[in-house]
């Protein structure tokens, strides 16, 4: 996983509250274990609407999305943080997130960072025409317009975002300690080593 101290960009004023993970990536686009490519399938409903903010030249690249109340609800497919990170997003605004959207979000390294409504209405404005910035260690989200907000996250995960480090790292950082334990349970439970042929 990589590294996430800040994220600064463009943001995509999306807005709209309730989306589901089947907004955010359709079934069809599931049938595939390659995270690759699925950022074209991404908000594929919304995208078909003429004139949606996906498809907005003024937001291509951006790497923010601001989004309403409860992003990420509905089903468990962990295809949607795929298809944001695929589609460049490194990080979304929003009042809320579902728990298991917000779990899968961080588990892929994207910033899914929860701030009060006025907060996201004012942010919705500046993105309109100007970057925003995110930075994780003091936690908090500025505008060129002297505005910042702080925002709150478990310790831990702000560690391991800003480290990068996912839970195969994480378990590897233990391998002294599993190595040691390994040597001690084959010590004390000989008949639990494993036969070579």
């Amino acid at each position: 996983m990589r590294p996430v101290r800040s994220v600064e960009g463009r943001a995509i004023p999306f807005g709209q509250k309730n989306v589901d993970t089947d907004v955010i990536i359709a079934a069809e686009w599931l049938k595939t274990v390659s995270r690759e490519g699925l950022g074209k399938g991404a908000f594929e409903s919304i995208r078909a609407q003429e004139g949606n903010v996906f498809d907005d030249p003024e937001y291509a690249g951006a790497s923010i999305l601001i989004a309403g109340d409860n992003f990420g609800c509905g089903s468990s497919r962990e295809h949607a943080a795929w298809a944001l990170d695929d589609m460049g997003i490194k990080a979304i605004i929003a009042p809320s997130f579902s728990d298991i959207f917000s779990g899968n979000a961080f588990k892929n390294g994207l910033l899914a960072i929860a701030l009060p409504q006025d907060a996201i209405d004012r942010l919705m404005e500046v993105a309109k025409t100007d970057p925003i910035t995110i930075d994780m260690e003091s936690m908090s989200v500025t505008t060129p317009f002297q505005d910042r907000f702080t925002f709150e996250m478990d310790p831990f995960r702000q560690q391991c975002l800003m480290e990068g480090l996912d839970e195969i790292d994480l378990t590897m950082s233990k391998s002294d300690a599993i190595e040691t334990h390994e040597k001690r349970v084959d010590s004390a439970q000989p008949w639990h080593r494993p036969v070579v042929a």
